[in-house]
């Protein structure tokens, strides 16, 4: 099985800038307004990576499971919120909910490749035990 690595480098943290080692990627990073932050115009923050390239692996991972069923949804569509809490030792944590629509397949099989999906996806993997997650079907 092929593996692929990809590199990033942040310079700045949360107010800086992250640029990907293919020249892909280049965005200025800032704190959310939310956060106490500047909330500069244009940029991201870790949240938003996070929420897109969670929403990308999971609908890859329905895709993955669907197609080992030989089931073809008509489109897949994952919307991935991530939020950033304080806990009470004055750290963070995320929580993620993900929202799945499967156009073109009924509600209850889309539900079930959504929980197969969260078994599978490298994301549901490394979060798992660790952040909560919450899976909807849309």
């Amino acid at each position: 099985m092929p593996e692929y690595t990809a590199k990033a480098t942040t310079t700045a943290g949360r107010n800086g800038h992250v640029d990907s080692s293919d020249g892909v990627l280049h965005h200025d990073l800032s704190l959310p307004k939310e956060l106490g932050g500047p909330g500069k115009p244009g940029a991201t923050n870790p949240e938003q990576l996070f929420a897109a390239g969670y929403s990308a692996c999971f609908g890859g991972a329905i895709a993955f499971v669907a197609g080992q069923e030989k089931i073809k949804p008509e489109s897949i569509h994952v919307e991935a919120d991530v939020t950033i809490h304080a806990d009470e030792t004055k750290g963070f944590y995320i929580s993620v909910v993900l929202r799945n629509k499967l156009d073109g397949i009924d509600r209850a099989e889309a539900q079930r490749l959504v929980e197969k999906a969260h078994e599978v996806c490298p994301y549901s993997k490394a979060t798992r035990g660790n952040v909560d997650v919450k899976l909807e079907v849309v």
